[in-house]
């Protein structure tokens, strides 16, 4: 049977994927998804959506309990875990057929099952029948997303020891949770299962939470979880995760101390790793350096007409930024001008309760590259919007420049702090200035005044602290 041949042929249908893909369709481009499951990839199916999905329902029970504060009389607030799980199903299931529509509207043909590259532009494709078809294509775009981590001292059973995965699906809540890593995943699930009822225990080896973060920000994370009840360990070195039954035993070290747990059970958060094995890079003479792809700003690899994009390349691991590398991967195979990522104005968001969100340097990286810089900062407090949401935790921190004042970071934590963000990465992608963005008159009560005041407070010129 002669292969079918396309414009365009992406492996993988995630984040990165499809919308590649249906820029692709929108340039007229033939083009093909090649996926193993479900278009969406882990960020609609197991990841991004469904998380957050759940710390929404986490976020609405928190509040409800706390109905009594705005003068509203509830009966008590009790979480129905199945119900949660279903509308976080259905949520799930809409983007689905909401990308799949999109996908046939921009005629994108969608072939299910696993590919493999024979050559630089041609992808075998096997279903799960066994049934083979081949591929070619003018130009490849390989966006196959990354798999969980995991560590030796701790092998993940999909029973007592879980994957960011495998808790997604819990017909209830344990009793007590051990979470192994406090970047963004694991402080994301302590948050939900804290407000489900676990008792959550988070450890961490680096010496901070959420270390990617403004160091500020860590610290007010520490504290908020640790008034709300999750135990806390920096620093800690997990030795081993022994399944006993129905439980695990983690052993651990911190400060020295040996400290020995009973967990129903242990979240292995460890972060994720590229899915570049056994899918014929080799064959396609592909490069691959430490399980990535190396490209260039326009994501070509070193083998002319195929792009990488996502995961696999050494970029942040975030869904938002795979989406972008698709669209400058097939704007280019197009033909058209297009704009690199801007990989200095890239918005980090973190879901748990408070929200973590920030873009571009921190003060220690600020301080770091030699520049002098100012710093301004604005807590929640002082905010009436903040007053009037009844969460006042945190606050928004800026930092300029202080020859150019332009803006080199904002981190923020508090309420919606994921959605704050937004005007702060506009302003860091045209390399605005802190007093530029100060100036622009923000409407009152808002979150956003925040982001204002402490802009202004790189100048000293904070009114409302």
């Amino acid at each position: 049977m002669s292969p079918d041949r396309y414009d365009v042929a992406i492996l993988g249908g995630g984040p990165g994927g499809y919308v590649a893909a249906i820029r692709a369709g929108q340039l007229g481009l033939r083009t093909v998804v090649i996926e193993k499951d479900k278009v969406g990839g882990t960020c609609l199916h197991v990841g991004c959506i469904p998380t957050k999905a759940l710390l929404e329902a986490a976020e609405v029970l928190t509040q409800c309990k706390k109905a009594g504060e705005f003068g509203i009389r509830v009966a008590e607030a009790t979480l129905d875990l199945k119900a949660a799980m279903e509308r976080k199903d259905r949520v799930v299931k809409k983007g689905l057929m909401g990308t799949e529509s999109l996908l046939r509207k921009h005629k994108v043909v969608t072939l299910k099952g696993t590919g493999c590259l024979l050559g630089p532009k041609t992808i075998e494709v096997r279903d799960g029948s066994g049934g083979t078809q081949t591929v070619e294509a003018g130009a490849v775009v390989l966006a196959t997303g990354s798999r969980v981590g995991s560590l030796p001292m701790a092998p993940v059973d999909g029973r007592v020891v879980l994957s960011s995965d495998d808790i997604l699906s819990l017909d209830r809540i344990p009793e007590s949770l051990l979470v192994i890593g406090a970047g963004a995943v694991g402080v994301e699930f302590a948050s939900i299962y804290h407000a489900f009822g676990s008792k959550v225990m988070l450890i961490e080896r680096l010496p901070r939470l959420v270390p990617v973060e403004d160091e500020e920000v860590s610290q007010v994370l520490l504290r908020s979880f640790t008034r709300q009840g999750i135990e806390v360990h920096v620093g800690a070195d997990l030795k081993s995760v022994r399944v006993e039954g129905d439980a695990a035993w983690s052993e651990f070290e911190v400060k020295g101390e040996m400290k020995r747990v009973r967990t129903e059970r242990v979240l292995m958060a460890a972060g994720r790793k590229p899915v570049t094995d056994g899918i014929g890079f080799e064959a396609a003479g592909v490069k691959v350096e430490r399980g990535f792809v190396p490209v260039n700003e326009f994501m070509e690899t070193n083998v002319p007409g195929v792009y990488a994009i996502g995961d696999i390349v050494p970029t942040a691991a975030l869904a938002h930024v795979a989406s972008h590398e698709g669209i400058v991967a097939v704007e280019r195979i197009a033909g058209k001008k297009t704009h690199p990522v801007n990989y200095n104005a890239i918005p980090n968001c973190t879901y748990c309760h408070p929200q973590i969100a920030s873009v571009g340097m921190t003060e220690a990286q600020a301080r770091a590259t030699g520049r002098e810089v100012k710093v301004g900062k604005f807590p929640f407090t002082a905010s009436t919007k903040a007053s009037i949401l009844g969460q006042g935790e945190g606050f928004v921190k800026t930092i300029a420049d202080a020859k150019t004042g332009e803006i080199l970071g904002t981190h923020i934590i508090g309420v919606l702090a994921t959605e704050q963000i937004a005007e702060s990465v506009v302003a860091r992608h045209f390399e605005a200035t802190a007093l530029e963005l100060a100036e622009v008159v923000h409407a009152h009560p808002t979150l956003a005044e925040a982001t204002m005041e402490a802009s202004f407070g790189t100048d000293g010129r904070s009114i409302h602290i």
